[in-house]
């Protein structure tokens, strides 16, 4: 089965054709142009260069978060407009298991973390067998200090990777011996990890208008609104 797989989740954006285990192309961008600029031409870019047309593709794949909200919606959107033209299935896959799949082919424990502000980190846990990415616990939006507590009852190598994998390993490294940061080409979301999770199995395939972004927090604009009017209700 060939996936193409669109990732605009942060900054950086990319698209990726993936068939079984082969990766065929992928486009990687992080140049400061918007995803609405980059996330269609690359994918087209990837089908050319690959000598694939756009009937070839058995399915999409798109980060639904957590992630950027702007960048999210654009690739759901874009996603959901080529599948949709095409009548092709969908896999929404998570950001976070996205980034486990990185470090595929790694042993231990995998743990990414996105910054989400406010001294927060969006996280999950995953496992490394030396072939597969395994979950082992569910997407979190939480303190940072909160997951570091949890990290020091884990035995052996525990892999930091996303955007905030750096920030953590310095704040973290001298309470776990076994922490380790992922390499820098490893270290952001890539398309092509979003394509090996869905032919594992990491989602369930969707008709693209089933496809929506997974938060996990309300958007700053929305939390500023409640948090005024919570501050109003108690001057009342």
């Amino acid at each position: 089965m060939k996936i193409l797989a669109i990732e605009t989740s942060s900054r950086a954006g990319s698209a990726a054709l993936m068939e079984e285990d082969r990766l065929i192309g992928e486009s990687y961008l992080d140049g400061g142009l918007t995803h609405s600029q980059t996330a269609l031409p690359m994918a087209q870019q990837v089908l050319r260069l690959a000598g694939t047309a756009w009937r070839e593709v058995d399915a999409f794949a798109v980060s639904v978060g957590p992630g950027s909200f702007t960048g999210l919606r654009i690739g759901i959107a874009t996603v959901k407009g080529l599948a949709d033209a095409q009548e092709k299935p969908c896999y929404g896959i998570s950001t976070l298991e996205g980034l486990a799949w990185n470090l595929a082919g790694f042993a231990g424990w995998i743990c990414p973390v996105l910054d989400a502000r406010c001294g927060q980190i969006y996280t999950a846990l995953f496992y490394g067998d030396g072939e597969r990415v395994l979950r082992r616990g569910e997407d979190l939006a939480m303190a940072a200090a909160q997951r570091l507590e949890e990290l020091c009852a884990l035995e052996g190598p525990i892999w930091l990777v996303g955007d905030g994998a750096k920030l953590c390993y310095d704040g973290w490294k001298s309470r776990l011996p076994g922490l380790r940061l992922a390499p820098a080409a490893l270290r952001q979301q890539r398309a092509s990890s979003l394509a090996a999770a869905a032919l594992a199995g990491a989602a369930v395939p969707v008709p693209a208008d089933q496809l929506a972004p997974v938060y996990l927090r309300r958007p700053q604009a929305e939390r500023e609104r409640l948090a005024k009017l919570q501050q109003e209700g108690a001057e009342l």
